[in-house]
């Protein structure tokens, strides 16, 4: 098990090789030459005023909602707590491509900033209500007996606790801003990202390209770093006797209309734009749009192609979740470290390693569905990690020794014990899985098979040709096969709080 699990660490780290090697190669002076050059800095001033405005609001948003839903008399909390949720169903790019159809002038930074607040304020709402609803009532309602209004109390009390929660969800955020493409080619609005595609579509495999690519790998790294950094040493577990107390909710009294016009505002433009004009597109195309020589190839590409990158992604995660629940130590940790780097990387750039390394290394790889399919397991190895972890630490070893002290072999114990336990977290996890590859969109189009069509490449193809109506029936299928598992996302979120 410790070999395979070495193997795959080794395997993860081919994007990081390839961005390493591409800097040598090209040579100091060259490469110097091309990242310290005004494109470049255009580039760089774009991306960090994206993600400066971005986050903050993304935070707010997120936090805001979430305190109204957990923690306030909102009328219907239960309803907003779903909707506030849902976005998340709804890709970026399909996003972009709703708000395009409603303002066709759209473009720039500001209209970027709004996309993506719409499309990635989930992010920071979901582990904001899991923290929320988890919260000892206890810590307030001292601050309250010290003398502490409602509002010194958030501030000085609520928000503090939230700081994991607030800091993980502000960089996938960040990750998520780093490696989005098709929602800001579509409002001409240039990034890291969207270079890299114009680099790679014109010059193939230049260096360029490759360059944008290592600092865009930099970055990357420069947020995990800054955000392990800030969760800092203090402790957010309760260690007290008893049991924990019901939470309070704060009576909103004549802020109830303001903040259900604010919720219903924020759902509005999340929500029901983007599915208002997909369906008005829909509509628009009429029959023909749905014609099965046309869709249905994409459709069975997408549900092929999610449910082998699934399956491929829980086989090679079960190993360095099984180390890293069975041998817990230094060991375990720096193999799953390795993982969840790579995975932090954007597609485009696990894309172009692929493609360099299959070239190069192996030509009859190159444009394969087995590549294809090796790419997304790095791309989204740590979700399934996540749900095969939690799984094992529900299967302990006991149970398995005591199968076999009762004559079952060791396989045989392990297939019907642990294997069976594990099995609805693998399930859960190749959900997720399966979500993720079903919206992926940038390593999809570097590496796809010649006359592949999935139902995200499709929509791009067709929405890149303003052929809106064309591009409408991808985008409902895409939503229609993402909620349910945004749905489970969020029950699995308030599983863990215990709701």
């Amino acid at each position: 098990m410790s070999v395979v699990a070495v193997l795959i660490a080794l395997f993860s780290l081919v994007p990081l090789g390839y961005v390493a090697y591409m800097t040598v190669a090209t040579g100091w002076d060259t490469a110097a030459a091309l990242i310290f050059r005004p494109r470049v800095m255009e580039l760089l001033l774009n991306t960090l005023l994206l993600t400066v405005i971005t986050v903050p609001l993304c935070l707010v948003l997120g936090v805001a909602g979430a305190w109204l839903v957990e923690r306030t008399s909102l009328r219907g909390h239960r309803i907003w707590a779903v909707l506030l949720a849902a976005p998340l169903a709804i890709p970026a790019f399909v996003n972009s491509y709703a708000w395009v159809s409603a303002v066709p002038s759209m473009g720039g930074l500001w209209s970027g900033v709004l996309i993506a607040t719409l499309s990635y304020f989930p992010l920071v709402y979901i582990p904001a209500a899991a923290s929320l609803g988890r919260l000892d009532p206890a810590i307030e309602q001292s601050a309250a007996a010290l003398g502490l209004g409602n509002w010194a109390t958030f501030f000085r009390v609520v928000l503090p606790q939230l700081r994991i929660a607030m800091t993980g969800g502000a960089l996938l955020v960040s990750l998520h801003l780093l490696a989005e493409y098709g929602a800001f080619a579509m409002i001409r609005f240039d990034t890291f990202t969207t270079a890299i595609m114009v680099q790679y579509q014109s010059t193939f495999n230049g260096a360029a390209g490759n360059m944008l690519a290592s600092v865009l790998v930099f970055f990357c790294l420069l947020l995990l770093v800054a955000e392990v950094r800030s969760r800092g040493t203090a402790r957010y577990a309760r260690i007290g006797p008893g049991a924990q107390g019901k939470a309070l909710r704060l009576p909103l009294r004549f802020y109830q209309v303001p903040a259900q016009l604010f919720l219903l505002g924020l759902t509005a433009l999340a929500l029901g734009l983007p599915l208002f004009f997909v369906l008005r597109w829909t509509a628009l195309g009429g029959s023909t749009a749905w014609a099965a020589d046309e869709f249905l190839p994409a459709l069975l590409a997408t549900l092929g192609y999610g449910v082998a990158g699934a399956a491929a992604t829980i086989v090679v995660a079960f190993p360095m979740a099984y180390l890293a629940v069975r041998h817990p130590g230094w060991f375990s940790k720096s193999l799953e470290l390795s993982n969840y780097i790579t995975s932090s990387l954007p597609g485009i750039v696990v894309g172009l390693a692929f493609v360099t390394v299959s070239i190069r290394l192996v030509p009859g790889l190159y444009q394969t569905a087995g590549v294809l399919v090796a790419a997304y397991v790095l791309l989204f190895l740590p979700r399934a990690l996540v749900s095969l972890r939690a799984g094992l630490a529900q299967a302990p070893k006991e149970l398995d020794e005591a199968a076999q002290s009762l004559g079952k072999p060791p396989l045989a114990s392990f297939i019907r014990v642990t294997l069976r336990l594990t099995a609805p977290a693998a399930a859960g996890g190749a959900a997720l899985v399966f979500l993720a590859i079903a919206n992926e969109l940038t390593a999809t189009l570097l590496l796809s098979p010649n006359g592949t069509r999935t139902l995200a490449t499709e929509f791009w193809s067709k929405s890149s040709e303003i052929d809106y109506a064309g591009a409408a029936p991808y985008a409902l299928l895409m939503i229609l096969l993402s909620a349910p598992m945004t749905y489970l996302l969020f029950q699995q979120s308030k599983k863990v709080a215990g709701q």
